[in-house]
């Protein structure tokens, strides 16, 4: 049983341009909370693309900072549920198709770090070109989908998958945390 000042926490992951950044947003709005952006965004913009294994590991630690402080803001915000975009379960998959192998540190917070619902965004958005993404074919991305689908099948937290226009992911994602996640919460 969690704590009543234990916020809700709901991560949004799945392959590059899938809507993940969107999704948080429009959840945020809707149930008039923040949302925690993905830090490697912010990361890759000052240091370039051409990232190391190491960088990932940056990358992570980076993540899980804005995370926490995001969790902190959530009292000024009078809010108890926060979206996350982008969570460790990224960056193990992150490492491991780039590299070929994850930082031991990552693994760790994969099992330390708890969540309240994970939302899994199907690859079927067209695919939107900027300077950071990496994969515009859809056969990666379908790849990397499936990396994400097989992880939350093995695990126990609640997860939900979207797919279709922004607004049908927004309408079903919210029907979702209302009746798996706030339900649970009462």
């Amino acid at each position: 049983m969690k704590h009543n000042l234990d916020p809700i926490k709901i991560v949004i992951i799945g392959p590059e341009s899938t809507g993940k950044s969107t999704l948080c947003a429009s959840l945020a709005a809707h149930f008039s909370t923040i949302w925690c952006r993905e830090y490697a965004r912010e990361y890759l913009l000052k240091h370039g693309t051409d990232y190391s294994y190491d960088d990932l590991l940056v990358i992570a630690s980076g993540q899980l900072k804005l995370e926490d402080e995001a969790v902190q803001s959530l009292a000024e915000a009078y809010s108890s549920m926060l979206f996350i975009d982008t969570d460790m379960y990224v960056m193990k998959v992150w490492c491991e198709f780039v590299f070929e192998k994850c930082h031991p540190w990552i693994l760790d917070q994969v099992v330390e770090r708890k969540y309240d619902g994970y939302i899994l965004c199907k690859p079927d958005l067209p695919w939107v070109k900027d300077e950071l993404r990496e994969y515009p074919d859809f056969e990666t991305r379908d790849k990397l989908y499936h990396h994400y689908k097989d992880i939350l099948i093995n695990q126990e937290t609640p997860w939900f998958e979207v797919s279709g226009i922004d607004s049908m992911r927004t309408a079903n994602a919210i029907h979702w945390v209302e009746a798996r996640i706030m339900k649970n919460e009462e």
